[in-house]
């Protein structure tokens, strides 16, 4: 497999305190909030945040051609680090990027000062399996992850079920319709504010399809996370979930059981996603738990 061109970009000081913040299966670095991204930077950090390959403006793949693995995806992470020059940083993931923060930890812990995991599943955990369970109706077994709520379900069932949308407009409220359920009922959903970064999301990506790359990543390797390894992690960690979280729903406090000294914090309102009234207690929490 070939190499990928990956997009990144970086905000503050070559000597302030790094932090790479790693987004979710399918989303684009710009996912970050811009202003949530300020607050890092003017907390003395430099903060790094990039496109998943095959997302916005990296490079993307025929994947019947170019196969490639979430193990491809996460060695990214370690690409980006040594472009910009970072023996180690502090690793911010969210969702999925959460989940190849905890492996980094585990794999390279000399590369982590930290790590913080936001709305993310433990690693190991099988989280695809039990989404997939839900959405097709399966029983969960005895002992697995707290499913997704039925607001999520449904309107993943329904999407599934669909025709792809055939213009621009289409596509952006289609995206818009998938921000506001990741969004949650726990806070005001700003639809001005979602279409936005939807427009934004849609006219920065080279190829919008190409992100369901991600699905056949994971089902080209579904071994890919190694289990009952998260006590190995050693680097200080934070597990940030929603008080209103649809997706991942309690997966946090698996995370924060099974990392030794991992502390849990749960933001009132917050849902999936990042939104404005958020941003200054995850700053702080972060800032807080970067500070060298």
């Amino acid at each position: 497999m070939r190499s990928t061109d990956i997009w990144s970009e970086e905000f503050g000081a070559a000597t302030d305190t790094p932090i790479l913040l790693i987004m979710g299966s399918m989303s684009q670095g710009v996912l970050w909030p811009d202003e949530f991204v300020g607050r890092l930077t003017a907390g003395g950090r430099r903060v790094i945040r990039y496109d998943h390959r095959d997302t916005g403006m990296s490079g993307t793949a025929d994947f019947a051609t170019e196969p490639y693995t979430w193990n491809d995806i996460k060695n990214d992470v370690y690409r980006v680090m040594d472009t910009h020059g970072l023996d180690s940083a502090h690793l911010v993931g969210h969702s999925a990027g959460g989940l190849l923060g905890q492996l980094i930890a585990v794999e390279q812990p000399k590369r982590v000062r930290s790590l913080t995991a936001i709305a993310s599943s433990p690693l190991g955990g099988g989280e695809g399996q039990v989404l997939m369970r839900a959405l097709t109706g399966q029983p969960q077994p005895e002992g697995s992850l707290p499913e997704p709520t039925p607001e999520f379900v449904a309107f993943y069932r329904a999407l599934m079920a669909a025709p792809p949308p055939e213009s621009r407009r289409a596509r952006i409220d289609g995206m818009i319709a998938e921000q506001r359920v990741l969004h949650g009922t726990g806070l005001p959903f700003d639809e001005d504010a979602a279409r936005r970064l939807q427009e934004r999301v849609y006219d920065r990506a080279r190829d919008l399809s190409a992100v369901a790359n991600h699905r056949l990543a994971a089902m080209a390797d579904p071994d890919f996370e190694p289990v009952g390894v998260l006590d190995q992690v050693k680097a200080p960690t934070l597990v940030i979930e929603g008080g209103h979280e649809p997706a991942k729903p309690g997966h946090g406090a698996v995370i924060a059981e099974q990392i030794p000294g991992a502390r849990l914090m749960i933001v009132a309102g917050m849902g999936h996603t990042l939104p404005l009234e958020t941003h200054r207690e995850l700053a702080d929490a972060i800032l807080t738990h970067t500070a060298e």
